[in-house]
């Protein structure tokens, strides 16, 4: 019986906080975007190549996973939340969720709540994770009409809308 790789993937709230998972016990990836996000120089950059030089790999991950990712954030309501990097994150998670045990450090909440839809464990560092997934819709702030679309102004009475929670369930 094949056992399952532990990988951890951090994004880069884990590598600023300088406190990550035990190194030595798991494989740890990351995303080209958070190794872009990282500037030379300081104590997040001196991390980063620490992490490095103990096996962190860059992982880009295929335009499959990430169009994946994209249809489901836009189901959750999370597309305008989760920058490009964040994405990255959830689809290199994506890919290796199948055969590996897979755990995606972070604290932002995003992350987090489209790591649940998914099926993918999370690991917050500083703060505590979410207790509660939430699916966001825009409302318009004048006629309160709800939009599944990321709108800025609504069509109806062109008042400004706003991200609010249409539903939200336990985390299992």
């Amino acid at each position: 019986m094949m056992t399952m790789e532990k990988i951890y993937i951090l994004d880069t709230s884990a590598i600023f906080s300088g406190k990550f998972v035990n190194i030595n016990d798991a494989l740890l990836f990351t995303s080209e975007g958070v190794s872009k996000e990282i500037s030379p120089g300081g104590r997040d950059y001196n991390t980063f190549q620490y992490l490095i030089g103990k096996g962190l790999k860059i992982i880009r991950p295929s335009q499959k996973s990430i169009q994946k990712i994209i249809k489901i954030i836009e189901k959750t309501g999370d597309v305008q939340r989760l920058s490009e990097t964040d994405i990255e994150i959830l689809a290199v998670a994506l890919e290796y969720k199948d055969k590996n045990e897979v755990i995606i450090v972070t604290d932002d909440y995003s992350i987090q709540n489209v790591a649940n839809v998914i099926k993918i464990k999370f690991e917050p560092i500083n703060q505590a994770g979410i207790t509660k997934r939430f699916i966001w819709v825009t409302r318009c702030r004048g006629c309160g009409k709800k939009f599944k679309d990321n709108i800025s102004i609504c069509p109806i009475c062109g008042s400004d809308t706003k991200k609010i929670v249409s539903k939200k369930s336990d985390i299992q």
